[in-house]
């Protein structure tokens, strides 16, 4: 019978792990992330300002604010830049503007669709109901009219030639729909709740015809940090 020599090999030994190192070794630090520090400044008031409260809120963005009253503004004016309000800072520096404010923000909160047409189309809601709102504030804040004399110009001007066909034309746009643009809310859909917020004050009866928007803006109500701040907000006059 033949031998078979069996021959074992010599191998290095296997490296260990240094564990009295690796025990001791730093643990890399944590990349710090610093929010930015944001301050709204706008008056006392909801107005062209209220909608950015809201894309802050729902965004859940931290933010302090400087309401300024109507009887300090003629001296407060001449320190701001432009000359107008809603003003926002951010870590120091200054963005006029309340659509540009509205559209930095909804960015960081995730209500601007990816697709820059759908974007697009946010813009031109947003900046169609802030004219909206400018031609409803001119009618109903003159003090030297009476309830009567406003609601005619409401009814008999406002209403057919500035507020109704737009109406008409995005009340058919919901058939089918959720919210405007795209399948998820966007700052548009705020855009719209907040100007109906205005609009349904002396117009109430607006709600029936426009069963749709009004529905959408009530969804926009009932979000939950939103619907916390117009229960908490100061009482004012615009």
């Amino acid at each position: 019978m033949a031998l078979v020599a069996v021959v074992f090999l010599s191998l290095p030994p296997r490296p260990t792990a240094d564990t009295t190192t690796a025990a001791h070794s730093p643990t890399p630090p944590l990349p710090v992330i610093i929010m930015p520090e944001y301050k709204l400044t706008y008056f006392n008031g909801r107005g062209m300002g209220e909608l950015i409260r809201w894309i802050f809120l729902y965004g859940k963005i931290p933010f302090t604010q400087e309401r300024v009253e109507l009887s300090e503004w003629p001296e407060r004016k001449k320190a701001t830049l432009g000359g107008k309000l809603p003003t926002l800072e951010v870590d120091g520096e200054l963005l006029l503007q309340s659509s540009a404010i509205g559209r930095y923000l909804a960015t960081k909160a995730g209500l601007v669709p990816q697709c820059s047409w759908r974007a697009a189309q946010c813009d031109a809601l947003v900046d169609t109901f802030k004219d909206v709102l400018f031609a409803l504030f001119d009618i109903v804040s003159p003090e030297d009219q009476t309830e009567e004399e406003k609601q005619k110009k409401l009814r008999e001007e406002y209403l057919p030639q500035t507020l109704g066909p737009l109406m008409e034309r995005l009340e058919q746009q919901l058939q089918g729909k959720e919210w405007f643009v795209e399948d998820k809310m966007t700052w548009a859909d705020l855009a719209i709740g907040r100007a109906m917020e205005e609009v349904f004050q002396p117009l109430p009866d607006l709600r029936q015809k426009f069963p749709r928007i009004n529905a959408q803006a009530e969804k926009i109500y009932q979000l939950p940090r939103i619907k916390e701040h117009r229960k908490t907000r100061p009482v004012t006059s615009f």
